[in-house]
């Protein structure tokens, strides 16, 4: 190390990635320091306790993984609970259970055997011929019409902004269908939330690293560019290259947070609503996270947006000439042998948790 800089690693981004790989630098020796923009560590998986209720904050996470060797490494940090994601599905005021399970098809059709509901899909489908050109068909194709026009076409087209017809097919080339009474969303070995929620994972992961929040590196770059010997960079890889090629496209999200004086609200974790009648894709209940027994609850409405630049982004639009604007970053980046640029919005990359830890354990140092 350079022994004008104060730091080996300088970390752009207190969210898992970032805090991943500060506990690995850490571990390997190495001096670091994590900044980040927001006033809170863990990105997105920030939850803030409202009523002794841990609220997340951005949207439900649960962490699930078939990897025994992640699922033992985040339990040295935190032990896990045995809570698994069951999500209802509200279509003009009728309950239907999620993902699509013989549960289901009896609540559609009152199918009570997988050779029924298989034969009732079968029938159904055969109304697209050829290579499915647009979502709509591909969906089609896949579970028929009813099970597309109640479950998926409403949710869709709010979650993406678009008509159906209008998005590519390959958003949807796989749809979970169990012919099983079966209402697990994740097929994984293990699942659970934290106990206590995620900001202990974050803490754990940052326990002795220096942190500095409410630091924008890409508006104080002179402060902190020389100030390690090497870079991981977290946020947005176009914001990083000031926008050079274009900004790269997003789906973003609006919360609407409630205190409820009563015990429970919809008796569920969350309910999507699949029709046009609600401008919300989904309702949270944050308790069952943790199997919650408190006097009131707190629940979160989910808005879908256009995202414009400014705003949080959440969901990457992976089309054609996105893919080619982030290649031309990505080129970019690749010149840069100081900076590693990591994580979903540095990859331009959607990663479930798991993936993110199994690609921080697994990095070579």
């Amino acid at each position: 190390m350079n022994k004008d800089l104060e730091y080996d690693y300088l970390i752009v981004g207190a969210g898992l990635a970032g805090s991943m790989m500060a506990y690995r630098l850490k571990q390997a020796g190495k001096s670091v320091l994590v900044i980040d923009k927001r006033p809170h560590i863990g990105g997105n998986l920030y939850c803030e306790k409202i009523e002794d209720i841990n609220v997340h904050k951005y949207g439900p996470h649960i962490f699930h993984t078939s990897n025994k060797m992640v699922w033992d490494f985040v339990n040295t940090l935190v032990p896990f609970n045995h809570f698994r994601y069951c999500p209802l599905a509200s279509y003009k005021g009728q309950l239907y259970h999620l993902p699509f399970n013989m549960n289901t098809f009896y609540e559609l059709w009152g199918t009570k055997t997988p050779a029924e509901a298989k034969a009732k899909i079968e029938e159904q489908r055969k109304e697209v011929t050829g290579e499915p050109r647009n979502l709509e068909e591909q969906a089609i194709s896949l579970v028929g019409r009813e099970v597309y026009e109640k479950l998926i076409k409403g949710y869709t087209e709010k979650q993406w902004g678009r008509d159906c017809k209008d998005l590519p097919s390959f958003i949807i080339k796989r749809l979970p269908v169990r012919y099983r009474y079966d209402n697990n969303y994740f097929n994984d070995c293990y699942q659970g939330i934290p106990v206590g929620g995620y900001n202990r994972i974050i803490e754990k992961l940052l326990d002795g690293v220096e942190v500095r929040l409410g630091v924008d590196y890409n508006r104080q770059r002179e402060a902190y560019d020389g100030i390690a010997e090497k870079m991981v960079y977290t946020g947005p890889i176009d914001e990083f290259f000031d926008y050079k090629h274009g900004p790269l496209e997003y789906r973003s999200l609006r919360f609407e947070e409630e205190v409820l004086d009563q015990e429970s609200y919809q008796g569920n974790i969350a309910v999507n609503f699949t029709d046009h009648d609600h401008p919300y894709t989904r309702i949270v209940e944050h308790k069952y996270f943790e199997f919650g027994t408190q006097p009131k609850t707190v629940i979160t409405k989910e808005y879908s947006q256009e995202w414009q630049l400014g705003m949080e982004p959440y969901y990457p639009v992976n089309d054609a000439r996105n893919g080619e604007r982030y290649a031309q970053y990505k080129a970019e980046a690749d010149r840069l042998d100081h900076v590693m640029f990591v994580g979903r919005l540095a990859e331009y990359k959607y990663y479930d948790m798991h993936q993110i830890v199994e690609k921080m354990l697994m990095m070579d140092l």
